[in-house]
This record gives C-alpha cells, structure tokens and sequence, in this order.
C-alpha cells in the first residue's frame, strides 16, 4: 500500500514547491533565482532533483525540475542539479513560471 501513497502522492509530505521536508542538498543564487538540488533517492543511487524559485509581484513561484540522470554520490547529485538550475535560468528566466 505505501507504493501506491508513493505513486500516487500520499504520504510522507509535500513533493511540491519550496522543500515540502524534502533534503536539500546545496543552494545557489543566480540572476535573481534561488536554485536548491534536492535529494532524490533511486536505490543506492541519487536522481537529479532540483528546484528554482523566485519572488514574482510578491508572490513565491517555484518550479521543480527532475531529470533521468542518476549519480553515485549526494555531492555529485548536488553539482549536477545546481548546474541544470542554472542553466535552465539562463534558457528561460522569468518565462519559466509563466
């Protein structure tokens, strides 16, 4: 049954926006956007998982990037998140929220 919470959203907190009790594993400011890598286990291995926000008019928006790369160690994972947040800042800046 917990696979099905998993699968379907139930559980263990929120997997959406702002850490929702997620790890987080390194920060990194760029152009004005906060990008954080956050840990995402697969087996013994780490996916890239990572998240971009900025303040917009007030209002937080956040958005969560997660990539079919897997990693052998939480430091990798981290660099390899920070780098796809800032290069997905630099590709689409402020249009990724829109």
């Amino acid at each position: 049954m917990s696979f099905l919470k998993k699968l379907f959203g139930g559980g263990d907190g929120g997997a959406q926006g702002g850490g929702g009790g997620d790890k987080v594993l390194g920060t990194q400011e760029h152009k004005g956007f906060v990008i954080r890598a956050v840990e995402m286990r697969a087996g013994a291995e780490y996916q890239l998982c990572g998240e971009v926000e900025k303040d917009i008019d007030g209002e937080l928006k956040v958005h969560r990037f997660i990539r079919a790369d897997r990693l052998a160690s939480p430091d990798l994972a981290k660099e390899a998140a920070l780098n796809k947040g800032v290069q997905i800042v630099d590709e689409q800046g402020d249009r990724l929220f829109s």
